[in-house]
């Protein structure tokens, strides 16, 4: 591992475990439960890469999201209604839209996606990728001790957002294989509709301060924590081959 080199010191090791453990154990977790065929090694670090890619992308067009909402929203940028109207609208659309978008054009048409479970396991190490880069952003920006809260709350999230999409996409790549391209376009819309609300539900929750938003807030964590460990072994538990 490269957290172990002698090269790096203690302190960059330790806040490289702490930013990105928290990501490669939820990859290691959804990896396992794909009941099928196993995904390329190959694949899987060219998904994260493409994760680590989309933050960078969103962030440039989450900029010019930002202004545009100000713009011609009409809203104050310092009121809670512009901030629950950014994280719906740009920040869920934007980051939710590069992650698949690029994960998308890597996995469509792969040999490799034969199963609706490779679905979950795509979306999910594309996802992570993402949210591995953003959680040492956030290090560097705050200070170590952000990415302990992270580990529980902002990772499972981008993991939630993901298994969601990834179960529509793997049943839209089914259908497709089938010939039924109207229905498996109607999931990969919903899958990226379900996601971007969810994101924008868990975003918007985080940052407006009340009790009720802060109730919202961990009933939206709870819901993750559901889809993550119980909705995702049981999508794995009924896994289908397409052919």
């Amino acid at each position: 591992m490269f957290l172990l080199l002698p090269g790096i010191d203690a302190y960059l090791q330790i806040f490289l475990v702490l930013a990105l453990a928290p990501a490669i154990f939820l990859m290691v977790y959804v990896y396992r439960l794909d009941p099928l065929d196993k995904e390329p090694a190959g694949l899987l670090w060219s998904l994260v890469w493409r994760g680590v890619l989309a933050g960078f992308l969103a962030g440039l067009l989450e900029d010019v999201g930002m202004q545009a909402l100000g713009l011609y929203s009409g809203l104050d940028p310092r009121s809670a209604q512009f901030t629950v109207a950014s994280d719906f609208l740009v920040v869920g659309v934007v980051e939710e839209g590069c992650k698949y978008w690029l994960m998308a054009r890597k996995t469509w048409d792969s040999s490799a996606f034969n199963c609706r479970f490779d679905g979950v396991v795509y979306a999910v190490f594309t996802s992570l990728g993402f949210a591995g880069m953003e959680n040492i952003m956030y290090g560097l920006n705050y200070g170590t001790g952000v990415l302990v809260t992270r580990a529980f709350m902002a990772i499972p999230a981008h993991m939630g957002f993901a298994v969601l999409f990834g179960l529509l996409y793997g049943q839209a790549k089914y259908l497709s294989v089938r010939g039924h391209g109207f229905r498996a376009g109607l999931c990969v819309v919903c899958g990226y509709v379900v996601s971007v609300f969810l994101h924008g539900l868990y975003d918007s929750a985080a940052m407006v301060s009340s009790s009720a938003g802060d109730n919202l807030f961990f009933l939206v964590v709870a819901v993750i924590y559901v889809v993550n460990f119980v909705v995702a072994r049981h999508a794995a538990r009924n896994d289908r081959r397409f052919a």
